[in-house]
C-alpha cells in the first residue's frame, strides 16, 4: 500500500536513494535538506516530490517546517552531520548543530507525526544509526553522541506507541557506503568494500510498508534487511 513517507536528509547519498526507491514504490514523499540545488535533483527523479528546505540544526526553522506537514505515515530521519574533529577542538557550535540535527531534529519531527500517525491507526519512525552509536570512535564525540542518543530515544518510542500501532527502529548501514559523508571520512580501507546506497533502500520500505511489530525498539541492519526483501 502506497505510503505518505518524509525523508530527512534526502538531497544525497543515502537519504536520496532512499527516496528514489520509495519514488519508484509508487509513494508520496516529502524530503527536507538544507541543500535547495540538491534536494531538487533528488525530486526531480522522484515524481515531483514535495521539498522541504529547512536546516535541521535550526529548531525554529524545525519547528515551521515541521507544522506544516501532511498527514505522514512514515518518518525516515536519515539527517546528520559527521565532522571528525578531536574533543579539544570540537566548538561547542559544531557540537550542538550535530546533536541537533541527530537527536533534536528526531524530537521535533516525532512530535510534529506522532498525532498523525495515531489517528490514522500507526505509523513507523526509522531513525538512521550507525556503528557510533553502538560504539565509540576517536575524534567522533558530538556523531557518536547524537547516535547513541537516537538509540534509547527509539526504545523508548516504541513502548510509547505500542498501544496506538506506532512502530520505532535505529537502522545501521551494515556495509560501507559510498556517499559524499563517507568520500572525507573513510579511508582506502572502507573505500575498497563500499557499495551503492540504493542496495541499503529495500530495507527502508520493508519498515515502511510492513512495519514488523516484533521487530520495533530494535535495531536493525540495513545490509541484511534488503539482502531478505531482495530473496
Amino acid at each position: 500500500m502506497p505510503r505518505t513517507v518524509l525523508v530527512t536528509g534526502a538531497a544525497q547519498g543515502l537519504g536520496a536513494a532512499i527516496a528514489r526507491h520509495l519514488a519508484e514504490r509508487g509513494d508520496s514523499l516529502v524530503l527536507m535538506d538544507r541543500n535547495a540545488a540538491e534536494l531538487a535533483a533528488t525530486a526531480s527523479q522522484c515524481n515531483g516530490a514535495a521539498q522541504v528546505v529547512v536546516d535541521l540544526s535550526d529548531a525554529a526553522a524545525t519547528a515551521r517546517a515541521a507544522a506544516a506537514l501532511p498527514a505522514i505515515d512514515t518518518l525516515i530521519h536519515n539527517a546528520a552531520i559527521l565532522r571528525v574533529e578531536p574533543i579539544e577542538t570540537v566548538s561547542l557550535a559544531s557540537f550542538q548543530a550535530t546533536m541537533n540535527v541527530g537527536i533534536q531534529a528526531a524530537f521535533q519531527l516525532t512530535q510534529a507525526v506522532w498525532p498523525m500517525m495515531r489517528a490514522r491507526g500507526g505509523g513507523a519512525l526509522v531513525f538512521v544509526s550507525s556503528r557510533s552509536g553502538i560504539e565509540g570512535f576517536v575524534d567522533e564525540t558530538a556523531y557518536c553522541a547524537a547516535k547513541h542518543a537516537l538509540e534509547g530515544f527509539s526504545k523508548c518510542l516504541a513502548m510509547e506507541g505500542a498501544p496506538q500501532g506506532i512502530v520505532s527502529y535505529t537502522i545501521t548501514p551494515g556495509m560501507f557506503m559510498h556517499t559524499p559523508m563517507s568520500e572525507t571520512t573513510y579511508g582506502a580501507d572502507a573505500r575498497a568494500r563500499w557499495v551503492d546506497p540504493i542496495r541499503l533502500a529495500p530495507a527502508f520500505a520493508h519498515l515502511s510498508d510492513d512495519r514488523p511489530v516484533h521487530l520495533s525498539g530494535q535495531r536493525l541492519n540495513a545490509w541484511e534487511l534488503s539482502q531478505g526483501a531482495a530473496a
